[in-house]
């Protein structure tokens, strides 16, 4: 029925309490928790919920009273990052898979990650351009010596915790961003792990979601986000897509994240959905609200209102 999740962070500022009565006051059915990495994990106190049982019935009895459930637990970060970063975001995904399995949470959302470009990098090295060979040496080491091995671990030790689906997200920065690159994963990886299809990144980085969508098709798509982005006219006509600018200052930006139906209209949204009915998706939706233009419950508001409109199911 593509139940409407909200990503809890764009609420991060309110109480934990105010926060889930405003979230079931707006309708959402269900929520999506960041539990650290990127995310300043308003919301979820890792360690303590791990060590307490009565934390954790507290916790879940708070989502109870109201209706509400979990689409899912997000640890998303940059577990593959050779520094320690890179070690501390993946001590973040062992211990959200440890929590969502005391939960009974099923669904993760995360990032495939991003290693350096050989052994002795410290930082990450996201290849965008296949030009020299070095390049391509750089794409066998991350794939073949970091990703794949990575990835067959974690998708046993999501199944061994009781977990249905890890979906990554499509975001840059990551070696797993669009139907190629999720197909050459999951030619290798256990189908535990698939894609949480999030249009936004698809649109800036000059594709069609919609075609996205036909590409990936039923099996590869976990889990669906809803956020839009727009094209700012001038500046990406003159300056291209490529941009390097600091993402919270966006008044210079060739393009933004923005509230949903501020980058594409609500019939685009209606046509995206029902494509996404067509291909036998029936899994959550969840909003997620970046738009630096409003304050967040403003933006929440009106992305919900395109969100409602767009869906194909019925709100009564």
């Amino acid at each position: 029925m593509m139940k409407m999740s909200l990503v809890t962070d764009a609420l991060g500022h309110l109480p934990f309490e105010d926060m889930l009565d405003t979230v079931a006051g707006l309708g959402f059915e269900a929520i999506e928790l960041g539990c650290g990495g990127w995310s300043k994990a308003p919301f979820v106190a890792l360690d303590a919920l791990l060590d307490s049982r009565a934390a954790r019935d507290r916790f879940m009895e708070a989502l109870a009273r109201r209706g509400l459930e979990i689409s899912a637990l997000n640890c998303s970060g940059e577990q593959l990052a050779p520094n320690a970063k890179g070690e501390a975001h993946q001590l973040v995904v062992e211990k959200t898979y440890r929590l969502a399995e005391l939960l009974g949470v099923k669904t993760i959302v995360m990032m495939s990650g991003c290693p350096g470009g050989n052994k002795t990098d410290t930082t990450v090295n996201w290849v965008t351009s296949n030009f020299f060979p070095e390049h391509q040496a750089m794409l066998d080491y991350q794939w073949n010596d970091v990703f794949f091995p990575y990835w067959e671990k974690t998708a046993r030790l999501a199944k061994d915790c009781g977990i249905d689906k890890v979906a990554l997200e499509n975001h840059h920065y990551n070696l797993v961003y669009n139907p190629q690159t999720m197909q050459k994963m999951r030619a290798v990886i256990d189908p535990v792990v698939g894609m949480n299809f999030d249009p936004s990144h698809h649109m800036w980085m000059g594709g069609d979601p919609i075609a996205a969508l036909r590409a990936y098709g039923k099996d590869l798509i976990h889990y669906m986000h809803a956020k839009d982005v727009r094209i700012e006219r001038g500046i990406a006509d003159a300056q291209t897509l490529i941009d390097t600018q600091w993402m919270f200052d966006p008044a210079p930006r060739a393009w933004n994240y923005v509230a949903l139906g501020h980058g594409h209209d609500v019939q685009w949204w209606k046509e995206f959905y029902s494509v996404a009915r067509y291909i036998g998706y029936e899994g959550t939706v969840s909003l997620e609200m970046e738009d630096l233009s409003m304050d967040p419950l403003t933006g929440v508001k009106k992305s919900l209102a395109t969100l409602k409109a767009a869906l194909p199911r019925s709100f009564d």
